[in-house]
Protein backbone atom coordinates (compact mmCIF):
# COMPACT_ATOMS: atom_id res chain seq x y z
CA UNK A 1 0.00 0.00 0.00
CA UNK A 2 1.41 3.38 -0.94
CA UNK A 3 1.66 6.14 1.63
CA UNK A 4 -0.13 9.45 1.30
CA UNK A 5 0.00 12.77 3.06
CA UNK A 6 -3.34 13.73 4.61
CA UNK A 7 -4.31 16.43 7.10
CA UNK A 8 -6.65 15.13 9.80
CA UNK A 9 -8.94 17.32 11.89
CA UNK A 10 -11.67 16.29 14.31
CA UNK A 11 -14.69 18.40 13.42
CA UNK A 12 -16.93 17.01 16.17
CA UNK A 13 -15.47 15.24 19.20
CA UNK A 14 -17.13 11.97 20.07
CA UNK A 15 -18.47 11.43 23.58
CA UNK A 16 -18.30 8.09 25.47
CA UNK A 17 -21.64 8.18 27.22
CA UNK A 18 -25.39 7.54 27.11
CA UNK A 19 -28.36 9.61 28.14
CA UNK A 20 -30.10 8.35 31.29
CA UNK A 21 -33.60 9.77 30.85
CA UNK A 22 -33.91 11.05 27.30
CA UNK A 23 -33.06 8.27 24.88
CA UNK A 24 -29.91 7.93 22.81
CA UNK A 25 -27.26 10.60 23.20
CA UNK A 26 -25.57 9.96 19.87
CA UNK A 27 -22.61 12.36 20.16
CA UNK A 28 -20.39 10.71 17.58
CA UNK A 29 -17.01 11.60 16.11
CA UNK A 30 -16.81 13.43 12.79
CA UNK A 31 -13.35 13.53 11.20
CA UNK A 32 -12.13 15.61 8.26
CA UNK A 33 -9.41 14.32 5.93
CA UNK A 34 -7.76 16.48 3.28
CA UNK A 35 -5.18 15.22 0.83
CA UNK A 36 -4.59 13.34 -2.41
CA UNK A 37 -7.03 15.72 -4.10
CA UNK A 38 -9.88 14.71 -1.78
CA UNK A 39 -11.89 16.39 0.97
CA UNK A 40 -13.44 13.57 2.97
CA UNK A 41 -15.56 13.23 6.08
CA UNK A 42 -15.50 10.05 8.14
CA UNK A 43 -19.07 9.80 9.47
CA UNK A 44 -21.30 12.86 9.46
CA UNK A 45 -23.47 12.74 12.57
CA UNK A 46 -27.14 13.35 13.22
CA UNK A 47 -29.37 16.48 13.29
CA UNK A 48 -27.77 17.98 16.39
CA UNK A 49 -24.38 17.91 14.65
CA UNK A 50 -25.38 19.99 11.66
CA UNK A 51 -24.35 23.44 12.86
CA UNK A 52 -21.08 22.17 14.34
CA UNK A 53 -20.36 20.26 11.15
CA UNK A 54 -20.94 23.21 8.83
CA UNK A 55 -19.14 25.62 11.18
CA UNK A 56 -16.23 23.18 11.48
CA UNK A 57 -15.85 23.02 7.72
CA UNK A 58 -15.98 26.81 7.52
CA UNK A 59 -13.09 27.09 9.99
CA UNK A 60 -11.01 25.22 7.44
CA UNK A 61 -12.15 27.40 4.55
CA UNK A 62 -14.62 24.79 3.28
CA UNK A 63 -18.31 24.48 2.53
CA UNK A 64 -20.39 21.32 2.13
CA UNK A 65 -20.01 21.70 -1.64
CA UNK A 66 -16.24 21.21 -1.28
CA UNK A 67 -16.61 17.74 0.26
CA UNK A 68 -15.75 15.08 -2.30
CA UNK A 69 -16.30 11.98 -0.17
CA UNK A 70 -18.41 10.93 2.81
CA UNK A 71 -17.26 7.67 4.39
CA UNK A 72 -19.88 6.00 6.61
CA UNK A 73 -18.74 3.34 9.05
CA UNK A 74 -22.34 2.17 9.45
CA UNK A 75 -25.95 3.23 8.97
CA UNK A 76 -27.06 4.32 12.46
CA UNK A 77 -28.61 7.78 12.61
CA UNK A 78 -25.89 9.41 14.72
CA UNK A 79 -23.29 8.61 12.06
CA UNK A 80 -25.17 8.79 8.78
CA UNK A 81 -28.10 11.22 8.63
CA UNK A 82 -26.15 14.24 7.42
CA UNK A 83 -25.06 12.66 4.14
CA UNK A 84 -27.84 14.78 2.63
CA UNK A 85 -25.76 17.94 3.30
CA UNK A 86 -23.28 16.89 0.61
CA UNK A 87 -25.09 16.61 -2.73
CA UNK A 88 -21.91 16.43 -4.83
CA UNK A 89 -19.98 13.94 -2.69
CA UNK A 90 -19.54 10.22 -3.13
CA UNK A 91 -21.17 8.43 -0.19
CA UNK A 92 -19.20 5.32 0.75
CA UNK A 93 -20.89 2.60 2.84
CA UNK A 94 -20.47 -1.15 3.19
CA UNK A 95 -22.50 -3.06 0.63
CA UNK A 96 -23.76 -5.53 3.23
CA UNK A 97 -24.50 -2.67 5.66
CA UNK A 98 -26.63 -0.92 3.05
CA UNK A 99 -28.50 -4.14 2.29
CA UNK A 100 -29.09 -4.81 5.99
CA UNK A 101 -30.15 -1.24 6.79
CA UNK A 102 -32.89 -0.97 4.17
CA UNK A 103 -34.39 -4.26 5.34
CA UNK A 104 -34.79 -3.22 8.98
CA UNK A 105 -38.40 -2.93 10.20
CA UNK A 106 -39.32 0.70 10.57
CA UNK A 107 -39.22 2.06 14.10
CA UNK A 108 -37.28 -0.85 15.56
CA UNK A 109 -33.59 0.14 15.33
CA UNK A 110 -31.33 3.24 15.34
CA UNK A 111 -31.34 3.13 11.51
CA UNK A 112 -32.92 6.33 10.07
CA UNK A 113 -35.40 4.61 7.79
CA UNK A 114 -36.13 7.34 5.24
CA UNK A 115 -32.51 8.44 4.99
CA UNK A 116 -31.18 4.97 4.22
CA UNK A 117 -34.00 4.40 1.74
CA UNK A 118 -33.02 7.55 -0.11
CA UNK A 119 -29.33 6.70 0.07
CA UNK A 120 -29.93 3.20 -1.27
CA UNK A 121 -31.45 4.68 -4.43
CA UNK A 122 -29.09 7.62 -4.77
CA UNK A 123 -26.55 7.85 -7.60
CA UNK A 124 -24.12 9.15 -4.96
CA UNK A 125 -23.88 5.85 -3.09
CA UNK A 126 -20.72 3.78 -3.48
CA UNK A 127 -21.05 0.25 -2.06
CA UNK A 128 -17.87 -0.95 -0.38
CA UNK A 129 -16.56 -4.47 0.17
CA UNK A 130 -13.83 -5.86 2.39
CA UNK A 131 -10.39 -4.92 1.03
CA UNK A 132 -11.57 -2.09 -1.23
CA UNK A 133 -9.38 1.01 -1.44
CA UNK A 134 -11.90 3.86 -1.34
CA UNK A 135 -9.50 6.81 -1.08
CA UNK A 136 -5.84 6.78 -2.04
CA UNK A 137 -4.21 4.81 0.77
CA UNK A 138 -7.46 4.10 2.66
CA UNK A 139 -8.74 0.51 2.76
CA UNK A 140 -12.05 -0.80 4.13
CA UNK A 141 -12.27 -3.87 6.35
CA UNK A 142 -15.27 -5.76 7.71
CA UNK A 143 -15.82 -5.19 11.45
CA UNK A 144 -19.24 -6.59 12.38
CA UNK A 145 -20.65 -6.68 15.89
CA UNK A 146 -22.30 -3.30 16.37
CA UNK A 147 -24.12 -3.83 13.08
CA UNK A 148 -23.75 -6.76 10.67
CA UNK A 149 -22.14 -4.72 7.89
CA UNK A 150 -20.07 -2.30 9.97
CA UNK A 151 -16.68 -1.42 8.45
CA UNK A 152 -13.48 0.14 9.74
CA UNK A 153 -11.12 2.14 7.55
CA UNK A 154 -7.33 2.09 7.70
CA UNK A 155 -5.35 4.92 6.14
CA UNK A 156 -1.68 4.45 5.32
CA UNK A 157 -0.33 7.94 5.90
CA UNK A 158 3.03 9.43 5.15
CA UNK A 159 4.08 9.77 8.78
CA UNK A 160 1.64 7.42 10.52
CA UNK A 161 -1.36 5.20 9.89
CA UNK A 162 -4.87 6.11 11.04
CA UNK A 163 -7.54 3.58 12.02
CA UNK A 164 -11.15 4.80 11.96
CA UNK A 165 -13.18 2.33 14.02
CA UNK A 166 -16.64 3.90 14.06
CA UNK A 167 -18.81 2.09 16.59
CA UNK A 168 -17.10 -1.27 16.16
CA UNK A 169 -15.17 0.11 19.16
CA UNK A 170 -16.84 3.25 20.42
CA UNK A 171 -14.41 4.22 23.16
CA UNK A 172 -11.28 3.37 25.14
CA UNK A 173 -13.10 1.00 27.49
CA UNK A 174 -14.40 -1.12 24.63
CA UNK A 175 -10.93 -1.29 23.09
CA UNK A 176 -9.42 -2.47 26.37
CA UNK A 177 -12.10 -5.00 27.28
CA UNK A 178 -12.90 -6.30 23.77
CA UNK A 179 -16.54 -6.00 24.85
CA UNK A 180 -19.05 -3.43 23.65
CA UNK A 181 -22.34 -1.87 24.59
CA UNK A 182 -24.90 -2.43 21.78
CA UNK A 183 -23.37 -5.56 20.28
CA UNK A 184 -25.55 -8.19 18.63
CA UNK A 185 -22.89 -10.88 19.24
CA UNK A 186 -20.11 -10.48 21.85
CA UNK A 187 -17.83 -13.01 20.13
CA UNK A 188 -18.14 -11.24 16.78
CA UNK A 189 -17.42 -7.89 18.43
CA UNK A 190 -14.35 -9.24 20.22
CA UNK A 191 -12.97 -10.58 16.93
CA UNK A 192 -13.49 -7.22 15.22
CA UNK A 193 -11.75 -5.38 18.07
CA UNK A 194 -8.84 -7.82 17.90
CA UNK A 195 -8.49 -6.88 14.22
CA UNK A 196 -8.30 -3.20 15.18
CA UNK A 197 -5.51 -3.94 17.64
CA UNK A 198 -3.58 -5.71 14.88
CA UNK A 199 -3.74 -2.61 12.72
CA UNK A 200 -3.01 -0.33 15.68
CA UNK A 201 0.14 -2.22 16.63
CA UNK A 202 1.38 -2.66 13.08
CA UNK A 203 3.16 0.67 12.87
CA UNK A 204 4.51 2.86 15.72
CA UNK A 205 2.61 6.12 16.11
CA UNK A 206 -0.59 4.85 14.51
CA UNK A 207 -3.59 6.96 15.51
CA UNK A 208 -6.91 5.31 16.30
CA UNK A 209 -10.09 7.38 15.95
CA UNK A 210 -13.09 5.74 17.69
CA UNK A 211 -16.75 6.43 17.14
CA UNK A 212 -17.47 8.07 20.51
CA UNK A 213 -14.22 9.15 22.12
CA UNK A 214 -10.98 11.06 21.61
CA UNK A 215 -8.31 9.81 19.20
CA UNK A 216 -5.65 7.65 20.82
CA UNK A 217 -2.11 6.42 20.26
CA UNK A 218 -0.33 3.50 21.91
CA UNK A 219 2.39 4.12 24.48
CA UNK A 220 3.88 0.93 25.93
CA UNK A 221 0.91 -0.84 24.31
CA UNK A 222 -1.58 1.24 26.31
CA UNK A 223 -4.10 3.67 24.74
CA UNK A 224 -3.27 7.31 25.45
CA UNK A 225 -5.63 10.12 24.47
CA UNK A 226 -4.60 12.78 21.98
CA UNK A 227 -6.33 15.99 23.01
CA UNK A 228 -8.71 16.88 25.82
CA UNK A 229 -12.31 15.84 26.31
CA UNK A 230 -14.75 18.73 26.03
CA UNK A 231 -18.42 18.21 26.83
CA UNK A 232 -20.95 20.26 28.78
CA UNK A 233 -24.58 21.34 28.90
CA UNK A 234 -25.91 24.84 29.57
CA UNK A 235 -29.37 24.73 31.17
CA UNK A 236 -32.08 27.23 32.10
CA UNK A 237 -33.04 26.48 35.70
CA UNK A 238 -33.57 30.09 36.79
CA UNK A 239 -36.30 32.68 36.19
CA UNK A 240 -34.99 34.38 33.04
CA UNK A 241 -32.88 33.65 29.97
CA UNK A 242 -29.83 35.34 31.47
CA UNK A 243 -29.59 32.79 34.29
CA UNK A 244 -27.92 29.61 33.10
CA UNK A 245 -26.23 26.66 34.75
CA UNK A 246 -23.12 25.15 33.16
CA UNK A 247 -22.86 21.41 33.76
CA UNK A 248 -19.57 19.75 32.83
CA UNK A 249 -19.86 16.24 31.41
CA UNK A 250 -16.24 15.22 31.81
CA UNK A 251 -14.15 13.96 34.72
CA UNK A 252 -11.22 16.24 35.64
CA UNK A 253 -7.86 14.67 34.94
CA UNK A 254 -9.30 11.77 32.89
Amino acid sequence: MSQHDYALDIIVQGYPGKSVCHGGLGWSTIALLRGAGRVALIDVGTFSHRKNLVDGLRKHGLTPADVTDVVLTHAHHDHSINWVLFPTARIWIGASEMEWAVQQPWGSTPVPELYVRELNGSPQVQRVRHGDEILPGMVAYDAPGHTPGHMIFVLSGKDRDIVFTGDAAKNRVELLTRAADMSYDPAVTASSIDRMWEFWRRRPGTLLVPGHDLPMVLEDDKPVFVGKREAAIVSWFGDDLEQTTHIALTVPGR
